[in-house]
C-alpha cells in the first residue's frame, strides 16, 4: 500500500485561494515520478521528475476526475482510480518509477496537493498495468 504525505505548501494554497479544492472546479491529476518528494519546499510539478511520457504514460499525469462535497462540518475530497496499462515497451520507458503526485493542473504552475510513496521502484512491462487506488475518498476536512 502506497503511502500518502500531504505538500505543506498545499494548506497555504488552499488558504490563500490559489487552489479551489471544493467541487469540481479545478482538474487535479496523478503523475507518476521518480526522485523523493521534499514535502516542506515542493511547490510545484516542474519540482518532480516524471518518468518519460510515452508507452502508456502521459507528462503531466492523467486526471483523476476529482470532486469534493460538505457534510455538516466535514468536507471530502474524493478521486476516481487511474489504471495505466504499459503499451508498446515498459511504461514510460522506466524502471525506477516510485511516487505517484497529485497536483492541480488548473494552476499555472501545477501546484502539489500530495504524494503516494509507492514503497520501492517499479517497472511496468508491456501488457501490465498499474492502478493508483484512493480508495473512499482522498482525505477529509473537519
Amino acid at each position: 500500500m502506497a503511502t500518502y504525505t500531504k505538500y505543506e505548501t498545499y494548506v497555504e494554497h488552499l488558504s490563500n485561494s490559489t487552489i479551489d479544492a471544493f467541487g469540481t472546479t479545478d482538474l487535479f491529476k496523478a503523475a507518476i515520478t521518480t526522485d523523493a518528494p521534499v514535502v516542506a519546499t515542493d511547490d510545484a510539478l516542474v519540482n518532480t521528475t516524471q518518468i518519460a511520457g510515452n508507452n502508456g504514460y502521459t507528462t503531466g499525469g492523467d486526471d483523476i476526475q476529482n470532486d469534493s462535497t460538505r457534510t455538516g462540518l466535514t468536507i471530502t475530497f474524493t478521486a476516481v482510480d487511474v489504471v495505466w496499462t504499459a503499451t508498446t515497451g515498459n511504461l514510460g520507458t522506466s524502471t525506477t518509477g516510485r511516487y505517484f503526485v497529485i497536483h492541480d493542473d488548473t494552476s499555472i504552475t501545477d501546484k502539489l496537493m500530495c504524494y503516494f510513496d509507492y514503497g520501492g521502484t517499479f517497472t511496468v512491462a508491456v501488457g501490465e498495468t498499474m492502478t493508483l487506488d484512493f480508495g473512499a475518498s482522498l482525505y477529509t476536512l473537519t
